[in-house]
């Protein structure tokens, strides 16, 4: 049982692995089809399907898909690259990282992936494919890192909440995880499902979503109400006008292209899709985004059939007006949540500390206060975002003069990334 569990409760850290990136090599060099590890119910996860995809990379789901000695023996194998006994193939694991949850990709030559953008670069470098990263432009490239980031730290936030909160009465999250898992698992399946919605509704404000004191939301039990935290500010409006303006900016798009830069499927596609596709199956949320992005809501579901019929690899990516209002957006959040981030990072490390992320959350260790669009919130200081705005300043950096200026009247009527410090 203690295996069909660990894609659920396995959250371990190590940092001694080291980056030994693989020969080049083909798609189906010996037949076998890629195991991709995880979840149907991370956002992540349905990211990584997304790019293998769009890319025609054979894979099987795990745990789903998988017999139960298939996934004892996947099972096994995650546990000994979390401790250091199997080499990692990509990426580097730094003191800025933890190992996610999910997903893990393995591949037919012994291939050990983790980090879903990571990914998306290896497969790039290491197999014939369509690049979903380098449109070989640097402005374009520089926009896809960036939405990419976004919704990978920021979109979390959001889906999770809606999840939780939008979809607080009829979500079957928990449900659905205990039946991915294999039939040796069947007995348990209610425990699994009451485990998985009790820790994720709890870890609500790590993720960002904090209820005002005293909410509750009628007919629901205690223990599915959205939890405040006494040492965090309410940030329930501040999600939920900032998913509402991203679903505004991104309806435009889609009713006038296939994808975000015109007829080429990209990675900031495909980070996009996994965390709002993430809400597909969560009801309430589901009929909220249909409601008020119908081609949003379109555009998710043809992803999440694996309809990549107009994806066009030899087209030119387009950067345009339409793309205005969603980059304004990323900017006015993301911008300072990351640098305020990262100066609460460096003030507790030079104070000694050492744990930073969600295990520190819970020791209420590394606390900062800040405040988005003047809205005041609380967090905990995380090394991952830490590296993650780090890279995004220093592609910003390598950028010529001219590119810079012409990006920056995309970000209208805010500070812009040229004054990044």
């Amino acid at each position: 049982m203690s295996a069909m569990l660990a894609v659920v409760i396995n959250c371990q850290n190590i940092n001694n692995n080291k980056d030994t990136v693989m020969p080049h090599s083909l798609v189906s060099s010996n037949n076998k089809p890629w195991i991709l590890s995880g979840s149907e119910l991370s956002p992540f996860h349905l990211k990584v399907a997304a790019i293998l995809r769009a890319k025609k990379i054979p894979f099987r789901d795990f745990p789903s898909e998988g017999n139960t000695f298939e996934n004892v023996r996947i099972q096994l194998r995650l546990k000994l690259l979390k401790a250091g006994l199997l080499k990692l193939t990509y990426p580097e694991f730094t003191e800025y990282d933890e190992f996610p949850l999910v997903p893990f990709l393995f591949g037919p030559n012994g291939e050990n992936l983790y980090d879903s953008s990571a990914i998306a670069h290896w497969l790039d470098r290491n197999t014939d494919t369509d690049s979903v990263v380098n449109a070989g432009d640097d402005k374009q490239n520089f926009l896809i890192q960036l939405i990419d980031e976004y919704f990978d730290e920021f979109g979390l936030y959001m889906v999770h909440h809606s999840r939780w909160k939008t979809s607080a009465t009829n979500n079957t999250a928990g449900r659905r995880l205990a039946n991915e898992m294999p039939a040796i698992a069947a007995p348990f399946r209610s425990m699994i499902d009451d485990f998985f919605s009790h820790r994720q509704i709890r870890r609500l404000p790590y993720l960002f979503s904090v209820a005002p004191k005293n909410f509750q939301i009628e007919g629901l039990s205690k223990k599915k109400q959205p939890p405040s935290h006494h040492d965090c500010p309410a940030t329930h409006n501040l999600i939920e006008s900032s998913y509402l303006n991203i679903l505004n900016a991104l309806e435009p798009i889609f009713e006038t292209r296939p994808y975000l830069f015109g007829q080429y499927f990209t990675l900031a596609d495909a980070s996009l899709y996994g965390q709002l596709g993430m809400n597909l199956t969560d009801p309430s949320a589901a009929q909220w985004i249909k409601t008020t992005a119908p081609h949003v809501f379109a555009w998710l579901n043809r992803v999440h059939q694996g309809d990549f019929s107009d994806h066009k690899p030899d087209s030119t990516l387009v950067i345009d007006d339409l793309l205005k209002p969603l980059l304004t957006e990323i900017i006015r959040i993301f911008y300072p949540l990351m640098k305020q981030n990262e100066v609460a990072y460096e003030q507790y490390k030079r104070a000694g500390e050492t744990q930073f992320n969600e295990p520190a959350f819970w020791r209420e260790k590394c606390l900062y206060q800040g405040a988005l669009d003047g809205q005041a919130f609380s967090s905990v200081a995380k090394s991952f975002q830490v590296k993650t705005w780090r890279q995004i300043k220093q592609h910003w950096q390598q950028l010529p003069p001219q590119s810079q200026t012409e990006l920056a009247e995309l970000f209208s009527g805010i500070d812009t990334l040229a004054a990044i410090d």
